[in-house]
């Protein structure tokens, strides 16, 4: 299951986001380090596709895929020296794939801000630093326990310390791991560390209904975020949080007029998990029948054999074909035999690329 870690100054609206995305109840008071334990939930990923061909198969379940999420405290300006809580939660930070960043943008006095103003391209390089910092720490700690082997000549050892240089060196210029220049068999040998600057980052650029966000504010602070952003070849999406917990309060059909009346016709969390997928390089694909419906989640790129994995390990190690048609044409023809007798349902064999929205029967031995 994908996780990711939702990082943050204290008090932008983080805690709030993840009430929003999981409909749990977190504090998410006005005032820092409210959130001390990290929280925990399991967010299924919403998928119009789904439900679609959950309806045409009359499925007795529908399971879409499914992402984790992880509320880390709140990070401050020398949380990898131990300064504020947050820094007790960075382990938990190293266990998940992916990073997402909650940044302020919007102005609102009556909103605390940790750092007094709202500067949103500062407050994303004093978490981006706190990373590379902790990052930096822990390299250093492995470059002493590979003083040994790097004396006995050790193979593995000269190449991990070769990433361990470059890692050094990259950390001191304020440098991501990510942006470091490893080669594959460098990034294999430090993969172990679970670095937090290795992860991919998606920022969530949180505004206010009826606020003053920044993106209409002609000041520049928009645009230097928006520019760091892209420096860091990362990703951002723009979201309301509390307005999106408010949202989960109201009947799902009520949902999109309360949007319309609010300003918002954007599905914030929806967008956020695309950005999520983006980021990631990740794609789905479906099984569908009687029994159930259900959404799967694979790298971009991923051969039908590696695909068949993510159901079971016997789909790839004995792996014959796989029957795939488009959820499109399987919706347009109505069902499985139709859109075979329309050349609609194809015969893959073990080089094939699944797509995203592919419909799979894998076939072994």
């Amino acid at each position: 299951m994908l996780k990711i870690g939702i990082v943050g100054l204290p008090n932008v609206g983080k805690s709030t986001l993840f009430n929003a995305l999981t409909k749990a109840s977190v504090p998410a008071e006005n005032y820092p380090f409210c959130t001390i334990d990290p929280s925990v939930g399991i967010v299924g990923v919403p998928d119009a596709r789904l439900e679609k061909l959950s309806t045409l198969s009359r499925s007795a379940k529908t399971i879409p895929a499914a992402i984790e999420f992880v509320d880390i405290a709140g990070l401050v300006k020398g949380a990898a020296e131990g300064q504020g809580l947050g820094n007790q939660f960075l382990t938990h930070i190293r266990e998940t794939d992916a990073i997402l960043q909650v940044v302020r943008f919007f102005d609102d006095p009556n909103v605390l801000h940790v750092e007094e103003n709202v500067e949103p391209y500062r407050d994303m390089e004093i978490i981006n630093l706190e990373l590379v910092l902790a990052d930096a720490e822990q390299v250093r700690k492995r470059r002493d326990k590979l003083a040994g082997d790097l004396r006995s000549g050790d193979k593995k050892a000269i190449i991990e310390d070769a990433a361990l240089t470059k890692l050094e060196r990259a950390f001191s210029m304020g440098t991501f791991a990510l942006h470091a220049a490893l080669t594959d068999d460098e990034k294999k040998s430090v993969a172990h560390l679970n670095l937090l600057t290795m992860k991919p980052v998606l920022y969530a650029l949180n505004q206010k209904n009826g606020g003053h966000n920044l993106d209409e504010l002609v000041d520049g602070r928009a645009e230097r975020a928006y520019e760091l952003i892209k420096s860091l070849d990362a990703r951002f999406v723009m979201v309301d949080a509390a307005t999106e917990r408010e949202l989960n309060d109201v009947a799902d059909s009520d949902r999109q007029g309360f949007r319309q009346e609010l300003g918002v016709n954007e599905d914030g969390l929806a967008g956020l998990i695309r950005g999520a997928y983006d980021t990631l390089g990740l794609i789905s694909f479906f099984t569908t029948g009687e029994d159930e419906t259900r959404a799967w989640t694979v790298p971009a790129g991923s051969a039908a054999p590696v695909a068949g994995a993510a159901i079971h390990h016997d789909f790839m190690e004995k792996f014959i074909r796989a029957e795939v048609v488009s959820t499109d044409d399987l919706l347009a023809a109505g069902s499985w035999i139709a859109a075979r007798e329309a050349a609609k349902v194809r015969t893959e064999g073990k080089d094939y690329i699944v797509q995203d929205g592919d419909v799979v029967i894998f076939l072994h031995g």
